[in-house]
């Protein structure tokens, strides 16, 4: 089992990698998560070209006060793991960030749910755009969430 270790990368070493070869270090604890990873206990568990895999075991502390998981975490996993899917297909030099997001919430998700995945999958990806896809499932491929994205691809 890999330590995982928290913080950013800086923009110089970013550069230096491909879309895929960052997200690769994140995925494999080479590189830090960034703190709200830390913040909300999620973990980038998989990613390859155009895919992006992360995972959370939801807790008491994600609860909103109706007790259920608050939907800005289950938005927030959706967002990680499309806009890094995105990332995943960007060469050297080049980064994305979120233009707009759309998530629509179908089932609860509590603590007895279990760990939640949220796998992203790119759709198009371009010079100036990416669109990804995602899909929020329990344990039992129950689908919980889902979502899609359109990302700025740009220069960095």
């Amino acid at each position: 089992m890999t330590i995982k270790t928290y913080g950013t990368v800086s923009a110089e070493k970013q550069k230096q990698m491909s879309g895929l070869e960052f997200v690769h270090g994140l995925a494999s604890g080479a590189l830090p998560l960034n703190t709200i990873a830390q913040t909300l206990g999620y973990d980038i568990a998989e990613a390859e070209s155009g895919r992006v895999v992360v995972t959370l075991v939801p807790t008491a502390a994600h609860l909103n006060p109706a007790g259920t998981v608050h939907g800005g975490l289950t938005a927030t996993l959706l967002d990680s793991c499309m806009g890094l899917a995105v990332q995943s297909m960007l060469d050297k030099g080049v980064s994305q960030t979120t233009l707009e997001f759309k998530i629509s919430l179908l089932r609860p998700i509590t603590p007895e749910t279990g760990e939640v995945r949220a796998e992203g999958r790119v759709l198009s990806c371009g010079r100036r755009v990416g669109t990804a896809e995602g899909r929020v499932v329990d344990g039992n491929g129950r689908l919980l969430a889902h979502g899609t994205t359109t990302c700025l691809v740009f220069p960095s």
